[in-house]
Formats: structure tokens, C-alpha cells, sequence
């Protein structure tokens, strides 16, 4: 089979599966509905297997029609992406772009850059998902993931860049503070009420102490309260129900209103690494320039926000 026959029913597949029907596919296609049927017919019958859930509505894919849509969206975009290259038309980015961020962090820091960089470049397509799982961007067919941990050794097929740590601070509400008393001591902080962070196995997080030139080391504590989630430990801690630690990027408004209050800033830690990553191959595409630059800028972690230690 030559390449030109593979690609043949490609465009035609990847339309179907984003507008949902046969119908709507062809109408996007300026097709009539019978071409498209032959067309996904054809495909099948050449790859030995259903792509779509016969009679289902609405229309699903199936597991391997799945597995097939990722892969033909990323030849189609590279090819796309090629021409443009070779005809010289890269006056702007554009184009889809594919982007994975961590759920909390990208909703609160993510969201704000990726909206100025749509408005900065109109004919890109950012196409956004929010996991906290390390998503594979060759696998997933990503073009770049802001990612939350992991370590400082990746793939040959990645790029990437190191943007800066999380810095994690113990905090609690004025409230808490005045009705039970501020802790002066690490041994003091122990004994208070803690509310922590739940893995995704269940069990909490411990507390990471640094105490001034000594390696940074675990404890395990009691919770009073135990959330599998950064947003609802802002809340428990607002309310008054304990001491967490937690990363200055998730507390910066709440610190900068004082609804919250740094305890014992000395054992401030450093957290997490951020890093952006990327595709290497896909690396070249000016969408992907861009918003590797853009992203670089505006994320860029401080250890600590100004003025709150």
C-alpha cells in the first residue's frame, strides 16, 4: 500500500469523530452523507476493525477508533503543519494545539496565561485538558504539558524547561490563631490540628520540615481533616479547622487579603518542580514556539510571593 492510499478516508474519519454524526461530518466536509458513510466503510474494511459503535447514540468510537483518532490528528496536524513550512505561510501561529495542566493549577495560574495567549494569537485552536495523573505527550498526543513534579531526566523524544519549585508554607486563618494560639516552636505546630492533603491512594501527605541548613525531611502527622484536593484545603483551613501546608501559588490571594497567615516562616520548604514539556518533534511549529515563550514568562514560579514571608 503507498503512503497516498494510507492517508486516503483520514480527514474524513477525524471529521466524523469531532462533529459527532455522519451528518454533521458531512456538511463540514461539503460531502453528501452516503460519501462519508464510504469513505469510514472503506477505512474499516481496510484496517480490519470498527471505528465507531454501530446504532449507538449519540455516536461513540470505539476503543481502537479511539486509539486510531489520536494518532490520525497528529499526522494530520504535522502534515499541515509541513505544508506550511514549504509554502513559506507561517505569517502567524495557528493551527491546533494540544495542552495538558495539573487541574488546580491550571485553572488558577494556566487558564489566565493560556487566555492571553489566545487573544495575542487568534488563529490558534488551543485544545485544554486538566489532569493531575504525568500524561505522556507522545502517547496523548499533547503539544506541550505544564507539569507538577517528576524528576530531571526525560525522554530523548522531549523537550523541555524547568520554570522553578513550589515553595510550601505552613498557614492557618486569624481565627484559628486567636482562638487556640499561634505556635512558636516546631514541637508546638505538632500538636495542633492539621489539615492535609489526601494521596490518590488515600493516605496523607505528611508535612515536609527544612529547618535552616539541615536536609529537608518527612513528618508524619494526624489530620483533623484529610481532602484530595488543594482548593477544598484553602477552604477547611479558612474555616478555621487547622494548620496546612501548602504551596504559596495556591494561597496567594488569601494571604495577600489576610484571610490567611503564614505560621512559623523559617520552616518554609522548597516543593515540587514545575516544568513545561513538549514534543521534540512538534517543537518547531510556531504555535508551539510561542506558547513554550509565552508559557515560560507567565508561569515562572517565585519561591515565595513578594511580601508574605
Amino acid at each position: 500500500m503507498t503512503p497516498s492510499e494510507r492517508m486516503k478516508g483520514l480527514e474524513t474519519f477525524v471529521a466524523v469523530a469531532e462533529a459527532g454524526s455522519f451528518v454533521a461530518a458531512a456538511q463540514r466536509l461539503n460531502l453528501t452523507n452516503s460519501a462519508v458513510g464510504k469513505a469510514i466503510a472503506r477505512l474499516e474494511g481496510r484496517l480490519g476493525r470498527p471505528l465507531f459503535e454501530r446504532g449507538a447514540r449519540p455516536l461513540q468510537m470505539t476503543d481502537a477508533g479511539d486509539a486510531f483518532y489520536k494518532v490520525c490528528v497528529r499526522v494530520l496536524d504535522e502534515l499541515e503543519e509541513a505544508e506550511r513550512m514549504l509554502l513559506h505561510a507561517q505569517i502567524a501561529p495557528s493551527g491546533r494545539l494540544r495542552i495538558d495542566m495539573p487541574a488546580t493549577f491550571g485553572r488558577m495560574h494556566g487558564m489566565p496565561a493560556l487566555l492571553e495567549y489566545a487573544a495575542a494569537y487568534p488563529q490558534v485552536t488551543p485544545h485544554v485538558s486538566f489532569t493531575d495523573r504525568f500524561v505522556d505527550p507522545v502517547e496523548d498526543g499533547l503539544d506541550l504539558v505544564v507539569r507538577i513534579g517528576g524528576g530531571d531526566t526525560w525522554p530523548a523524544a522531549l523537550g523541555y524547561r524547568h520554570l522553578g519549585h513550589e515553595q510550601l508554607v505552613f498557614c492557618a486563618a486569624p481565627a484559628y490563631l486567636a482562638r487556640i494560639g499561634a505556635p512558636a516552636t516546631l514541637e508546638a505546630l505538632l500538636t495542633h490540628d492539621a489539615v492535609l492533603y489526601a494521596r490518590s491512594d488515600g493516605s496523607a501527605s505528611p508535612w515536609f520540615i527544612q529547618e535552616h541548613g539541615l536536609p529537608l525531611v518527612r513528618r508524619h502527622v494526624e489530620g483533623r481533616i484529610v481532602l484530595g484536593q488543594a482548593e477544598a484545603q484553602v477552604a477547611a483551613v479558612e474555616a478555621g479547622l487547622g494548620i496546612a501546608q501548602l504551596a504559596t501559588w495556591v494561597i496567594e490571594q488569601q494571604l495577600r487579603e489576610g484571610r490567611l497567615v503564614v505560621v512559623l516562616p523559617e520552616f518554609s520548604a522548597q516543593g515540587l518542580p514545575l516544568h513545561l514539556v513538549w514534543q521534540r518533534s512538534r517543537q518547531a511549529a510556531p504555535r508551539v514556539q510561542t506558547l513554550i515563550a509565552h508559557f515560560e514568562q507567565a508561569l515562572s514560579l517565585r519561591l515565595a510571593p513578594a511580601g508574605v514571608l
